[in-house]
C-alpha cells in the first residue's frame, strides 16, 4: 500500500510517501521543511497567522506531490506546537480541510509510541534501549526492547521551547548554556534514563549533529543512519557551535541554515541525555515518528 505521511512538527513540516507491507517500509520520496510553527508558542500561547501561514503553504506543496505519487492515504500527524496553543486545535481542521489530509493530534506518549514504531521498523532493538527523539517543542524518550515500549514519556524541553526560555545572547553566555543545561538535567526522569543500555536518537537536531560530524555538505541519509556519535564528540560540537554568532554558525558546513538558531539547545539537550544515561555514544536513526505514521496508516494498530 502506497501512503504518505505528513510530520507538523514545531520546528519543520515533513512528508514520506512509502510503500508499506506489514512493518516493511520501503520510502518512495521524503521531503522537510523548516517552517517554525511554534514560533513564541511558549510565550504566547497561540500559533500565529504568519507561522500557519508557511506550513499551509508547504502542504499545498506536499498535497500535490502524494497525489502525483499514487497514495492511497495520507496521514498528517501534529505534535508539540498544536497541543500547546489555544488556536492548535482549529489550525489542524483547517490542514484536513485544506488539505484533503486524515489528521491526528498525537498525545505526548502517542508520540513516543509512534516514533519508537518507526525507528523499530529497521532497528532490531534490545532489552534496554532509549530512543531519544529532540523536537522542537519536545523531547520524548521511549525505553524499550524486543517486546516492544515498556515506558514512555514528553517532556516540554524542545529546542525551539528552550532557545526562547534560556539563550538570548548571539552567541549565547556560558551561564545561559549552564542554564538550559541545568532546566533539561532536573527534569529527565531517572526511572527511563536508568534502565538505558542503548541509546539511539532521531530526528532533526541528531542527523544535523551527524552531519557536522562527518563533515558532509549536507545530510545523506544513508551516510548519518547508524551513525554512532560519540558523547566526548557531542560535547565538542556543542561547544564550538554555541560559540559562534548565529551569522557564523549558519555556514557551518552539514548544518542547515535554517537549524542554526536551535541547534546549541538541541545539542545541550542530547549531551544532558547523554550524560543522565551515563551512554559513551548514541546511534543516529533517520527513521522516526514520520516512518511511524506512515505505518499507523497502512496498518492502524
Amino acid at each position: 500500500m502506497r501512503v504518505g505521511a505528513v510530520d507538523v512538527g514545531t520546528n519543520s513540516t515533513r512528508l514520506l510517501v512509502a510503500d508499506v507491507r506489514g512493518e516493511d517500509l520501503e520510502e518512495v520520496e521524503r521531503l522537510l521543511e523548516i517552517t517554525r510553527l511554534g514560533d513564541r508558542v511558549d510565550t504566547d500561547g497561540r500559533l500565529s497567522e504568519a507561522a500557519m501561514g508557511r506550513v499551509h503553504r508547504v502542504l499545498d506543496r506536499y498535497a500535490a506531490r502524494a497525489a502525483e505519487l499514487g497514495t492511497e492515504r495520507v496521514l498528517a500527524t501534529a505534535t508539540s506546537a498544536v497541543r500547546d496553543a489555544l488556536n492548535g486545535r482549529e489550525f489542524l481542521a483547517q490542514v484536513g480541510r485544506r488539505h484533503g489530509f486524515e489528521t491526528r493530534l498525537l498525545k505526548g506518549r502517542e508520540e513516543a509510541e509512534l516514533t519508537y514504531r518507526g525507528v523499530t521498523s529497521r532497528l532490531a532493538a534490545g532489552p534496554g534501549t532509549l530512543v531519544c527523539d529532540i523536537g522542537g517543542g519536545s523531547t520524548e524518550l521511549v525505553l524499550g526492547g524486543p517486546d516492544g515500549v515498556l515506558d514512555a514519556t514528553s517532556l516540554d524541553i524542545g529546542c525551539v521551547r528552550m532557545s526562547e526560555r534560556c539563550l538570548h545572547g548571539d552567541p549565547p553566555s556560558a551561564a545561559e548554556l549552564a542554564a538550559l543545561r541545568s532546566a533539561v538535567a532536573e527534569v529527565l526522569p531517572e526511572a527511563l534514563t536508568s534502565g538505558a543500555r542503548t541509546l539511539v536518537g532521531v530526528a532533526g537536531t541528531i542527523t544535523t549533529l551527524a552531519a557536522i560530524d562527518l563533515e558532509l555538505e549536507h545530510e545523506v541519509p544513508e551516510l548519518v543512519d547508524a551513525h554512532p556519535l560519540a558523547r566526548s564528540t557531542v560535547e565538542a560540537l556543542l561547544e564550538r557551535l554555541a560559540a559562534l554568532p548565529l551569522a557564523e554558525r549558519r555556514s557551518v558546513r552539514g548544518l542547515m541554515p535554517e537549524r542554526a538558531p536551535t541547534i546549541v539547545a538541541g545539542a545541550a539537550i542530547a549531551a544532558e541525555v547523554m550524560r543522565a544515561t551515563g551512554a559513551g555514544e548514541i546511534i543516529v536513526s533517520e527513521r522516526d515518528i514520520l516512518h511511524g505514521a506512515a505505518l499507523e496508516a497502512a496498518d492502524p494498530r
